[in-house]
C-alpha cells in the first residue's frame, strides 16, 4: 500500500471512530482508561525492556544523548503513566457540559457546549510515553487520534499502542479511536498534515526543526511550541536557601525536558552571595556555566565557567549547560525574558510580593511561576491527568494542553417557539 493510500485509510477509520467517540458514555471512556492503566502495570517489564532496546539501538546509531534518554521508560515512569490514566478517569467528563446559559430579552436561552475537536494527528520524536498520554487524552475528550512517533521508537510505540487498542476493545469502544502510523516514511507525515477532510488539528512534539516544518507545511491548524528557553530570575530580595534549592532543581533535575531552566538571571544585589554557592553546586554536577562578564567575576575559579556569547541568551541546550546573566533591576529581567525567551515557562524567586505580581503580569509566557521550579510546567503536575504537549500560541490552548485543549465550544440556543421580531 502506498503512503497516500495508507494515510487515507487511517484518516477514514479515524473519522468514523471520532463520530462514535463523541457520543461515547463517560462510563465507557473511564473504563477504558482504567483498563489501560491495568495493562500498563501488567506489561511494565516488557515495555521497559523494549524501550531500553530502542535506546541502545539509537545510541549505537549515534543519536544525541538527550534524545536517547527520552526513549527510555523506566518502571517508575510507566507507573506514572498508569496513574495519569486513572487520574483522567476520575476527572469530570467535559464533553456535553453546557455553561454560561443566559436568558435573553427575546425569551431564548443562550449557552455554550463543550465538544470534541474530532480527529487530531500527533507527530512526535523519541518519548514513547507520548503514545499513552496522547491516547489517554484522546479517549477522555471523546476524540480520535492518529499517532506518528519517531522511527527510533517504532517498536516501543507499537507495543504501547497495542495496549491502548486492547483497552478500548475491553470497554466496547472503537479500537480505531487510536491508530499508530506503522511506517517511518517521512512522506506519511506530509500526507497526515495535509488532509483536512480527515484531520482537524495537528500537534507536533519534538525538536525545533520538526515543529517548524510542520507549522510551515500543514494545511490544518497546529498546536505547537518551537523551543523551551526557560528562565529563572533571582530577585533583589530573596530567601537564598530557597533560591539555591529551586534553581538547582530547575536546571539539574533532568536536562532533556523543555521545561528545564536554560537561562539564569540574578539581580546584582544577590550576585555576590548567590552565584558562588550555586556555581559550586553546578561545578560538582558537571554543568557548564556560560556567564556574562559580571557573573564570571563571582564564578571565578570554578570548573565549567566559560564566557557567554550573545547567542547563548536565545539557546535551548537540553544538556548540562546554562547561561547566566547579572541584571540591575526587575525591569531589565522582564525585558530580557520577553526578548530572548521562547514564551514557554519562566520563574521569579523573590521575597517581594509586588515584584512577583509584576512578573506574572508582564512576562509574556504560557506559564509564569513564583518561588518554584520551572520543572513543574507539566500537565500531570498541573492536575490535568496528562498533557499532549505545550502550546506557546495565544489562541485556543496555551501552556500544557490537557483535556480542555482538545475540546471546542459550540453555541446552544434553547427556545419555546420564539421568533425574531
Amino acid at each position: 500500500m502506498s503512503d497516500d493510500a495508507l494515510m487515507t485509510a487511517l484518516g477514514q477509520r479515524a473519522r468514523a471512530a471520532a463520530t462514535r467517540m463523541a457520543a461515547a458514555p463517560t462510563a465507557a471512556k473511564d473504563a477504558a482508561l482504567r483498563a489501560l492503566a491495568t495493562r500498563l502495570r501488567g506489561q511494565a517489564a516488557a515495555i521497559a525492556a523494549q524501550t531500553e532496546a530502542d535506546a541502545a539501538n539509537a545510541q549505537a546509531a549515534g543519536l544525541a544523548a538527550p534524545l536517547v534518554d527520552r526513549l527510555r521508560l523506566t518502571p517508575a515512569a510507566i507507573a506514572t503513566l498508569a496513574e495519569g490514566c486513572e487520574q483522567l478517569a476520575a476527572m469530570p467528563d467535559p464533553i456535553g457540559e453546557i455553561t454560561e446559559l443566559r436568558r435573553r430579552p427575546s425569551g431564548i436561552a443562550v449557552g455554550r457546549m463543550r465538544v470534541p475537536l474530532g480527529v487530531f494527528g500527533m507527530i512526535y520524536e523519541s518519548r514513547p510515553g507520548v503514545t499513552i498520554e496522547a491516547a489517554a487524552l484522546a479517549l477522555k475528550s471523546g476524540n480520535a487520534a492518529i499517532l506518528r512517533g519517531g522511527s527510533e521508537a517504532l517498536d516501543s510505540n507499537r507495543l504501547l499502542a497495542d495496549q491502548v487498542r486492547a483497552a478500548l476493545a475491553d470497554a466496547g469502544l472503537p479500537e480505531d479511536a487510536v491508530q499508530l502510523v506503522p511506517t517511518p516514511d517521512r512522506a506519511a507525515v506530509g500526507r497526515l498534515i495535509a488532509m483536512p477532510e480527515y484531520v482537524d488539528v495537528i500537534i507536533p512534539r519534538g525538536g525545533k526543526g520538526l515543529i517548524a516544518r510542520i507549522a510551515a507545511e500543514a494545511r490544518v491548524p497546529v498546536i505547537k511550541h518551537l523551543d523551551g528557553n526557560c528562565h529563572t530570575y533571582v530577585d533583589a530580595q530573596v530567601d537564598l536557601a530557597l533560591a539555591l534549592r529551586v534553581t538547582d532543581n530547575a536546571k539539574t533535575h533532568k536536562y532533556s525536558p523543555c521545561n528545564a531552566t536554560e537561562s539564569l538571571l540574578v539581580h546584582a544585589d544577590q550576585a555576590a552571595a548567590f552565584l558562588p554557592a550555586l556555581g559550586r553546586v553546578f561545578a560538582a554536577k558537571g554543568v557548564e556555566m556560560r556567564a556574562c562578564p559580571r557573573a564570571a567575576v563571582h564564578l571565578a575559579g570554578l570548573a565549567g565557567v566559560v564566557p557567554a556569547t550573545e547567542a547563548d541568551w536565545d539557546e535551548e541546550y537540553l544538556a548540562p549547560v546554562i547561561s547566566i546573566k547579572v541584571v540591575d533591576s526587575l525591569d531589565e529581567a522582564i525585558a530580557h525574558i520577553n526578548r530572548h525567551g521562547s514564551h514557554h515557562t519562566d520563574a521569579i524567586l523573590t521575597a517581594l510580593h509586588a515584584h512577583a505580581m509584576r512578573f506574572v503580569r508582564e512576562v509574556d509566557s504560557a506559564s509564569v511561576m513564583v518561588n518554584t521550579s520551572t520543572r513543574f510546567a507539566d500537565g500531570f503536575e498541573y492536575g490535568l491527568g496528562a498533557e499532549i504537549g505545550i502550546s506557546t500560541d495565544k489562541f485556543h490552548a496555551r501552556g500544557p494542553v490537557g483535556l480542555e485543549g482538545l475540546t471546542s465550544l459550540k453555541w446552544v440556543v434553547l427556545g419555546q417557539g420564539e421568533v425574531r421580531a
